[in-house]
């Protein structure tokens, strides 16, 4: 009998030590880089003078009746820098049509389109894009596509010109602050955050210098009408679910500059109600699978699984067999010693992202023990494909042509 035989307990141990310490590694270096990223935007109106009518807004929607009025205020509060405020609707039944014509008797830039029919090949957001930005008026040199969830802050338009000209950027997205309410979404919903955050650090300033690696946020995104014409609009997005993210990728890998800053005093938005919606409806497209190389992406699931999945369910049974008085090798020390570390690190997230949320509600703080949830969502999203969208259904013929089978 070999009486230098590993212990099985010892042998688990050190060899999730083998897997855990160099994805450690990996995301230190992601997460280091924010402890000096730029402030966030800053609120109200710039110093900068802007000529009128720089601007055409392109607001997609369908059924959003429910949240929709935060979004044309905030868009009404904005100046004469706005030409023009297109609300793309895909024939919604719920009275968000009305009430958009009712802000367009008050404010004359808003007008109502209707995009139907939805060619074939085509998800249903980026094609409402698509189609407003070909009925923008030319004459506008910027294009701010926004989300009907957002909440729009005086001056944002300003600022986001302002940044892009000091920058020379040719297309900048915003990391909005959130509004949570509801205890579900107030636990689950910062973790699915973090998620993003563990694959591609924080927003800062400027975007890195790798494409493939490039993140933004669709909900508030600007960039030049002669970008988007020669990128021949939202074409190249077309099939995706993340469009947001697909599209910025191929702006920047065709040698734009770009950006993703925080923009937590000039956007405001309220994304979900409920643990059940955030689940459902933000975990279908957080993967990026539509915008991600599947080495990279099933590699950042890695990551998440062993730094962000694992680390809370470790310390607790780690913790719970030497509370119990169970034997506690020197590699399982070693191992809780890395785990406490991590779940220290995520700790530190979440400090980090308090700024991006408008009032939590407490289960904000607990968020730290959905991580293994969200990491299953990230998992789970991975291995399928939406069927539905925004009161849209996709055929599995339509799912075929998107992935190019």
């Amino acid at each position: 009998m070999d009486t230098h035989a590993i212990p099985m307990e010892d042998a688990a141990a050190l060899g999730l030590l083998a897997l855990q310490l160099p994805m450690a590694a990996v995301l230190l270096a992601r997460l280091l880089p924010s402890l000096w990223r730029p402030s966030p935007l800053p609120p109200g109106q710039p110093g900068i003078p802007f000529p009128p009518g720089l601007v055409s807004v392109l607001l997609p929607t369908l059924n959003e009746a429910e949240r929709l009025d935060p979004c044309l205020e905030g868009l009404h509060q904005q100046g004469s820098v706005v030409r023009e405020v297109l609300v793309v609707d895909s024939c919604s039944q719920d009275g968000t049509r009305e009430k958009v014509l009712q802000m367009a008797k008050r404010d004359p830039r808003f007008r109502l389109l209707t995009d139907d029919p939805l060619p074939s090949g085509w998800v249903g957001r980026p094609w409402a894009l698509h189609y407003g930005f070909l009925h923008a008026d030319p004459a506008s040199e910027w294009i701010l596509g926004i989300d009907a969830d957002t909440r729009p802050q005086p001056g944002l338009v300003e600022r986001l010109l302002e940044t892009a000209q000091a920058k020379g950027l040719d297309l900048l997205t915003l990391a909005p602050q959130f509004i949570l309410q509801h205890w579900g979404e107030g636990w689950l919903q910062p973790a699915l955050l973090a998620t993003l955050i563990y694959r591609y650090g924080a927003p800062g300033d400027t975007a890195t210098t790798l494409p493939e690696r490039t993140m933004a946020n669709g909900q508030c995104m600007l960039v030049r009408r002669s970008v988007l014409e020669a990128m021949n609009g939202y074409t190249l997005a077309r099939a995706s679910f993340c469009d947001d993210v697909t599209l910025v990728r191929q702006i920047a890998a065709a040698g734009f500059k770009v950006a993703f800053c925080n923009g937590r005093h000039l956007l405001k938005v309220r994304m979900y109600t409920s643990l059940a919606e955030t689940w459902r409806e933000w975990g279908r497209s957080l993967d990026l699978k539509d915008a991600t190389p599947a080495a990279q992406l099933w590699g950042d699931i890695a990551l998440l699984v062993l730094t962000q999945g694992i680390p809370v369910l470790a310390v607790g049974g780690l913790g719970l067999k030497a509370g119990l008085g169970f034997p506690f090798s020197l590699t399982e020390q070693v191992l809780l010693g890395l785990n406490l570390g991590l779940v220290a690190l995520r700790l530190g997230v979440l400090v980090g992202i308090r700024g991006s949320y408008q009032d939590p509600p407490w289960t904000f703080w607990a968020s730290p023990l959905a991580d293994p949830l969200a990491v299953l969502r990230v998992i789970l999203s991975a291995l399928s494909r939406p069927r539905s969208w925004r009161g849209r259904t996709y055929s599995s013929s339509a799912e075929r042509r998107r992935s190019g089978g």
